[in-house]
């Protein structure tokens, strides 16, 4: 379950208190007093056979005896009595509780008893172990916080009881209010992940700020955080963030992907602004629910002190932020406006004496320069000029937060006056702070979520995703190496398995003794250049750590005795080890390569992680990596990419040309698709990848396997986002024509355009309930970007690659219920493509468990209800709209 009666929580009308109590001190006592104090309108039951009256409210002896169902339950009685109060609340009706009790826990087995109890009845439980609920819009104080909150339109998630009274504390003094405050304890039922669903959907919530202590239910997660962050801001502290370092493993990749890493990476992939402090957090919800996503972030400054402009450009460049330049037009109206002694560039500096003219005229032009996506103003005290006059004048420029269509941040430096001119500002819709830094903050907050957001919704290259690996030949290497109880590929083993997801790797031959590898040497050497020879042993991961690689062979006989030298070192250092063999690989000389990285680890919560960094044998020292989730695209794999130091060098620099990026995306994207073909795969290390402009290619592999998983299909259970449906591609018939149907790219945003063109406005009309002549680039990149674990939309496409109809299945975050919708090409309808397309959407609903798919038609698209009803569904008048119908399949 997900958001399933979570409604009766969010909007009571009605709330039982059981354990509610008169006796002053008592938990029970304060939950009470909140819920009254708080002005709550709607029937409030104390629950308490000791009393008959608790706070002059009429007490009840239990739930069976409340004069009806209560939509909310706070429960404060002792722990054993919890789950028998909640099978009572349950029998009578009511659906959803706040658990405030502690001490239910797996040990004692009343957790479980707590859940068994409810599951009959839906019953939701937020909780056990919380502060409680607070739904300010609603007048709601379900808790024992110290204080009430005031309402506003942020929503608080917090894991951590104090931090969530803390957060209200300090909220009441900056004249902040939320729309819900949810201490989750200790998330026997209801989740982060409930709880963004429920929340992605409330129009009075426009910002959800989460502190987060522990992640369960990753893949629910991560899904909803996706869905959420797309509708509005969603900001995150997550704790941990400077915990120990995993332990090493046996790959490279294993030491270096951190868990807090990997939160990150989790966190970026769902677009969510993650923050350091509590402070930030609603800081970071205000600026980001205020103004919409900057494409990009260059800064303009206006100030009267250059001080003030200085310390903001510090803390800019210290968050990454790009200070505008100002355009060779802005400087010359500037100069047109300001005295001679002005600073000439950016930070403009208007001088202290600045009258509120100068402000006006320098704040516009600055606001004006197309260079400028943001403008940030400053004022610092003085005796020559009014802040209050100069605040007065911005604040006439602004038109709902901006200035010339620019988001604008204000800081007013100083006390008295300062605060009068702040309110001026307040008061005209611009965001004010205190001090430049904090400004500047602010602006990183904006361009940060502006980054989160651009990455949800930025389209990859056509096809960028579809790696076709030999999957019967990776199988059969696996097998064998499973056959023989090893762990660990060889590494002629790994490079067979890395080549057929498309990452180059030269030739390898494998010899048993010094003469064979003199053998081997020869037949590489005769068309010249060199050869190396390298360890093989299955005891021994780490080849060069024993001397175990000798490079740049010229001769065959050099080759042979490098062999020998192998032996002797290992007799040394690993005495004992056996040896398999070697490995002999012709040398690759690659000019002004790059030495790459490229690996996978799993993370025991969101699971297989991939790594992308700066290689070579000290890899662990240069520590210039970064990691991420698959599925990969060429977007997602960019990403990696820019994130390191390196991808800076990659691009090329003084004489050296920029290395292959393509084959280093393709390598990345290869490496996700073995992850997700082969679940018994725990490691991979292709160390060093050699890159330069002639392309990149793996000097080095190794694969750690589990194999007792060998014979499992994919795709990989463990991945928090489910990868592309490949199974569910077919071919149907029509009447006309056979059609290729898939699932949906983000590329596929590509084909809208001329299939909508081909489309009639009654049949657009039709499929989108009502008449609509515009669809904008993000409507479209939203139709296309799906998370396949709770939407699908298939297309058929033509011989010629053309679009010809879609077919979409939107479940619920219950996955019980689903909404369908088809759009089939005006010039194509009529001969069957669309019956095709819904039966394939029948078939994959049933098929992933959903129980009930609904359709909402207007009452005179006679064509699709009469499908739906040659297809058995049941179709009636929709109970809340007039003017359509409702159309209904049950799947069971």
């Amino acid at each position: 379950m997900t958001i399933r009666n979570l409604e009766f929580a969010a909007r009571p009308r009605s709330v039982a208190v059981v354990g509610a109590s008169e006796r002053v001190g008592s938990v029970g006592r304060v939950v009470l007093d909140n819920i009254v104090s708080g002005g709550f309108e709607g029937p409030i039951w104390p629950i308490n056979p000791k009393y008959h009256e608790i706070r002059g409210l009429p007490a009840f002896r239990n739930a069976a005896a409340l004069p009806a169902a209560p939509d909310l339950a706070v429960i404060v009685t002792p722990a054993e009595a919890v789950p028998g109060v909640i099978s009572e609340l349950g029998e009578k009706g009511c659906r959803a509780g706040v658990v405030i009790t502690a001490g239910l826990t797996r040990a004692n087995g009343l957790r479980q008893a707590m859940l068994d109890a409810a599951r009959p009845h839906l019953f939701r439980i937020i909780g056990p172990n919380t502060v409680g609920l607070m739904i300010p819009p609603f007048k709601l104080n379900a808790g024992f916080a110290h204080m009430a909150a005031r309402p506003g339109n942020i929503a608080l998630l917090s894991q951590s009881g104090a931090i969530a009274t803390s957060l209200i504390d300090w909220a009441a003094e900056n004249n902040v209010g939320f729309s819900h405050i949810v201490s989750l304890g200790d998330m026997a039922d209801v989740d982060v992940g409930d709880w963004l669903d429920l929340l992605a959907g409330d129009p009075a919530t426009k910002a959800i700020v989460m502190y987060l202590e522990s992640i369960t239910n990753p893949r629910k997660f991560m899904s909803a955080a996706r869905a959420a962050a797309r509708i509005k801001p969603v900001i995150a502290i997550k704790s941990g963030r400077h915990a120990a370092a995993a332990k090493a493993a046996a790959t490279h990749t294993g030491a270096l992907s951190g868990a807090d890493r990997v939160v990150d990476a989790a966190l970026r992939r769902a677009g969510i602004l993650r923050v350091d402090g509590l402070a930030e957090l609603i800081d970071a919800a205000e600026i980001t629910s205020r103004f919409p996503p900057l494409y990009s972030a260059r800064i303009g400054i206006v100030t009267n002190g250059g001080g003030a402009g200085v310390l903001a450009v510090d803390e800019l460049v210290s968050c990454g932020i790009e200070l505008a330049e100002l355009s060779p037009e802005t400087l010359k109206a500037l100069g047109a406006v300001l005295p001679p002694t002005w600073s000439k560039g950016n930070p403009v500096d208007i001088i202290g004496d600045a009258p509120p003219e100068r402000y006006r005229a320098a704040v516009s032009a600055v606001a004006a320069d197309p260079g400028v996506d943001a403008v940030m103003v400053f004022n610092c005290p003085t005796g020559l000029a009014s802040p209050i006059a100069a605040a007065t004048a911005v604040a006439e420029l602004a038109d709902k937060g901006h200035i010339g269509g620019k988001p604008v941040l204000t800081c007013w430096l100083g006390e008295h006056t300062a605060r009068i001119g702040r309110r001026a500002l307040q008061d005209a819709g611009l965001a004010s702070f205190e001090t430049p830094a904090d400004t500047a903050r602010a602006a990183a907050y904006l361009a940060d979520w502006s980054k989160a957001q651009m990455a949800l919704s930025r389209v990859p290259s056509a096809g960028s995703e579809d790696v076709d690996g030999n999957r019967k030949l990776v199988l059969g290497i696996l097998r064998e190496a499973a056959r023989e109880g090893r762990r660990m590929l060889t590494e002629p083993e790994a490079k067979s398995v890395i080549r057929a997801y498309g990452v180059d790797a030269p030739e390898v031959l494998v010899a048993q003794t010094p003469a064979e590898v003199q053998a081997a040497a020869e037949r590489l050497l005769a068309g010249g250049g060199q050869v190396a020879v390298k360890l093989l042993s299955k005891e021994i991961t780490h080849k060069s750590d024993v001397g175990g690689v000798v490079l740049s062979l010229d001769t065959a006989e050099a080759a042979a005795e490098a062999a020998r030298t192998i032996e002797k070192r290992v007799a040394k250092v690993k005495p004992g080890a056996a040896i398999d063999g070697f490995a002999v690989q012709p040398m690759v000389v690659r000019k002004q390569a790059h030495e790459l990285i490229l690996g996978m680890s799993r993370d025991p919560i969101f699971g297989p992680v991939i790594l992308f960094g700066a290689g070579g044998v000290a890899v662990e020292v240069m520590e210039d990596t970064s990691v991420g989730l698959p599925p990969m695209d060429d977007v997602l794999a960019g990403d990696l990419i820019d994130r390191t130091r390196i991808g800076r060098l990659l691009a090329g620099y003084r004489d050296r040309k920029p290395a292959d990026r393509a084959a280093i995306v393709k390598a990345l994207n290869g490496l996700s698709q073995l992850i997700i073909d082969f679940p018994c795969i725990d490691g991979v290390d292709i160390n060093p990848l050699l890159a330069n402009a002639e392309g990149a290619v793996a000097l080095d592999a190794r694969v750690e396997i589990d194999p007792a998983r060998v014979e499992e299909d994919g795709p990989e259970r463990s991945l928090v986002i489910r990868p592309y449906p490949s199974g569910w591609e077919t071919t149907v018939s029509s009447d006309r024509a056979d059609f290729h149907v898939r699932p949906i790219k983000p590329a596929d945003v590509r084909l809208y355009p001329d299939f909508l063109a081909k489309v009639s406005a009654d049949d657009i009309r039709f499929r989108f309930l009502a008449q609509r002549k515009e669809f904008p680039d993000e409507m479209l990149k939203r139709l296309t970007q799906l998370d396949y674990d709770r939407e699908i939309a298939f297309v058929a496409l033509q011989e010629t690659g053309e679009l010809a109809a879609i077919g979409r299945l939107s479940a619920d975050p219950d996955h019980v219920k689903a909404e369908y919708a088809l759009l089939v090409r005006t010039d194509l309808q009529g001969h069957g493509l669309g019956w095709a397309l819904l039966r394939h959407l029948i078939d994959y609903a049933r098929a992933d468990g959903i129980q009930r798919i609904e359709g909402i038609i207007l009452g005179d698209n006679t064509r699709m209800l009469s499908m739906c009803r040659q297809f058995g569904f049941h179709v009636e008048h929709h109970p809340q709209e007039p003017g359509l119908m409702l159309a209904s399949l049950d799947l069971d």
